[in-house]
């Protein structure tokens, strides 16, 4: 009888067809032998994290995923990122996730991650501990580009805008309040004081100055995006009766783990990206279940080459990974192994999509389908149909014999 899970997440796995690869995705296009032979013997379809038509983020996407609806749980990324980066939340505070960014003199954003500089903890270390009206800035480094801001004080809301506009060759968008209350205008107005006195530091460090007579791109701006306040949550275990960890690379994503309660298992060269240590955290995955119930495993990659436009290189990165899947399909005949995605990524757009992700379900005891192939269209024809990512945490449920009965 199933009793425990590994769930694989790959960050923006499904695509869009590709005219140079002969309209396949790059799922279609890799050379995957293994996920092939695992959707074989699996009960398979598709899945929107959030419905049909709506474009997710992969924030309020792994939420959904995990049976925490944005509409009730999610205020904001910001604190699921200082989650993930260790930091104890204070009652009041108000967290903020950044990238760090190259703009011109006008503000215009030339590259919203800086050039994907790797290292940002310099950084970081120049802004942090700033007062601003009464506010402390509390900048903690993230994972290569990005950034974690915690304002500390009184006053402060949530219902702000961003200033990042979330694409390149665009103006940065000044803070300005969502309500007419005064807490949001005074959180609106400090964090205008803190993104040009943060710019005016940055741009005179010596690291900057280095990068630029590299050729390399200065990371003199600091994007901030997705304020919220730390909320009550329900644990993963006390939802479930499910003692869960979670094994990532990405900030955002050992926040979100941290933020459901699960324990996070560090896994040396997890770094979210395509160098990432990927035989290293399905060894910890197999061995997380000597203790765990749920492993959530994390791979960042797919979805960055994808915003990149990278076809070629998403392709290479599954056939990577697709070597190392071996280690899952000999699991004992307790567990159960779920791979899917929390949204679509598109090469083509180098942007999120509505597209639904293919999703499999394999295990003894699975009631198999005639799906050969991991990829969108094959995973069209399979059992399971179409479901939303609130299914699926039902879905594992029911597999594992823990859904409550409905009637008599």
């Amino acid at each position: 009888m199933i009793s425990k899970v590994i769930c694989l997440i790959f960050d923006g796995l499904g695509d869009s067809p590709i005219e140079s690869l002969g309209w396949k995705t790059p799922l279609e296009a890799a050379n995957i032998p293994n996920f092939d032979e695992i959707a074989q013997n699996s009960l398979c379809g598709l899945m929107n994290a959030l419905g049909r038509g709506i474009r997710p983020g992969s924030d309020v996407a792994h939420l959904a995923l995990f049976g925490y609806p944005m509409e009730k749980y999610y205020t904001g990324r910001g604190p699921i990122e200082i989650a993930g980066l260790g930091i104890k939340l204070e009652e009041g505070d108000l967290s903020l996730r950044g990238n760090f960014a190259t703009v011109n003199s006008n503000w215009d954003i030339i590259d919203r991650r800086a050039g994907r500089i790797l290292e940002v903890s310099e950084l970081a270390k120049a802004l942090d501990n700033m007062y601003i009206d009464g506010i402390n800035f509390i900048v903690k480094p993230g994972t290569a580009h990005r950034a974690g801001v915690i304002l500390r004080g009184q006053g402060l809301s949530s219902a702000i805008s961003d200033s990042d506009p979330h694409e390149d060759k665009k103006p940065v968008k000044l803070f300005y309040p969502l309500d007419s209350s005064e807490e949001a205008q005074f959180t609106s107005q400090v964090l205008n004081k803190f993104i040009q006195k943060a710019h005016e530091i940055l741009k005179d460090l010596d690291i900057n100055k280095k990068r630029e007579k590299q050729g390399l791109l200065p990371a003199n701006f600091l994007l901030l995006r997705g304020a919220g306040l730390q909320p009550s949550i329900p644990s993963f275990y006390n939802r479930y009766q499910l003692k869960a960890c979670c094994i990532a690379g990405g900030g955002l994503y050992k926040g979100i783990g941290s933020f459901l309660g699960m324990d996070l298992i560090e896994v040396e060269g997890a770094t979210a990206l395509a160098n990432t240590n990927i035989n290293g955290k399905f060894k910890a995955a197999i061995k997380a279940l000597d203790e765990y119930d749920f492993v959530f495993v994390h791979i960042k990659a797919t979805d960055s080459l994808a915003e990149d436009g990278n076809y070629q290189g998403k392709i290479s990165f599954l056939e990577r990974v697709d070597k190392e899947l071996v280690i899952f399909k000999d699991l004992p005949s307790n567990v159960l192994l779920v791979i899917t995605s929390d949204h679509s990524t598109s090469c083509n757009l180098k942007a999120h999509t509505a597209d639904p992700v293919p999703i499999i379900f394999y295990g003894k005891g699975i009631r198999v389908d005639r799906v050969s192939q991991f990829d969108e269209r094959s995973c069209a024809y399979g059992g399971l149909g179409y479901i939303e990512g609130k299914d699926l945490m039902p879905q594992i449920l029911n597999i594992m014999g823990k859904l409550p009965l409905h009637g008599a």
